[in-house]
């Protein structure tokens, strides 16, 4: 999967020569914000923690760059600018079919930080690649997936995901969805964030160790406001539960197998 992946980001960088439909659009527009946010400190978790921070995004030409989020809300009531955080390019685009693949960083986890990792190996920083597509099924359905690779075997794995949305109102300025979504992972995924070595600390600590497989990690359900205030200033609102599937949710580390999130935030593009 990680060749298909490295692939595929030839094809990102080279598209407009191999593809029949490249993305063609030579706009340069920007988003800056912040957002809070509250929800489990972890996955899993029984502990809450509130976070914030900025928001932003740059759309140039074919290329994207985005923190989570920031993408779509520079798109409202205009064009929907590409999923995903990190650097993305739509590979293939028309009125209901999208296609891409982006790259970015991902933190991994420092044990030591939460005491219900404590004892556990870090997950290194690294690399991942997504691949992404999107199809609209009728004016007010969209079905959405994306695969995740660690591109350099730090222990991030595969991860995918498949969502189902409903557009349950929108206007120029206001729009309200609600989703649906499922999501599964590799073995190596599934060991880093929910296994416990046999030799570490953790297993001491729980009494056991725990080395699950490949499986489906979690299901949520969400829905999502988003108002253009001016057409230049946007506000949002995002609230989800989150439930741990199989093994995930089987794992010592799993304190509550249901997570609620919510965020808020508020924006300015040009």
């Amino acid at each position: 999967m990680r060749a298909v992946l490295l692939i595929l980001f030839g094809l990102l960088v080279f598209s407009d020569h191999l593809l029949a439909q490249p993305v063609d659009d030579d706009s340069f527009r920007y988003l800056l914000g912040l957002g809070i946010n509250n929800g489990p400190e972890a996955p899993g978790a029984s502990h809450r923690s509130n976070g914030g921070g900025p928001i932003w995004a740059v759309h140039w030409g074919k290329w994207r760059l985005s923190t989570s989020g920031a993408s779509a809300l520079m798109g409202f009531g205009n064009v929907t600018v590409g999923p995903g955080s990190g650097a993305s390019r739509d590979l293939l685009r028309n009125e209901n079919f999208r296609l891409g693949f982006g790259l970015r960083f991902d933190n991994g986890r420092k044990s030591e930080d939460l005491a219900l990792t404590a004892g556990l190996p870090d997950v290194q920083r690294t690399l991942l690649g997504r691949l992404y597509a999107s199809y609209t099924l009728s004016k007010d359905w969209q079905v959405a997936g994306a695969i995740n690779q660690d591109l350099l075997g730090k222990g991030g794995g595969l991860v995918w995901n498949a969502d189902l949305s409903h557009q349950l109102f929108a206007s120029k300025t206001s729009a309200f969805s609600a989703g649906i979504g499922i999501s599964g992972t590799d073995g190596r995924h599934m060991r880093s964030y929910f296994g416990v070595p046999v030799d570490s600390a953790a297993a001491l600590r729980f009494g056991r160790a725990y080395l699950p497989d490949a499986g489906l990690r979690d299901a949520a359900v969400g829905v999502s406001y988003t108002r253009a205030i001016t057409p230049r200033w946007v506000g949002f609102a995002n609230l989800s539960a989150s439930r741990l599937l199989g093994q995930a949710a089987d794992s010592p580390l799993t304190q509550n197998a249901t997570g609620v999130n919510w965020s808020l935030g508020l924006a300015y593009r040009n």
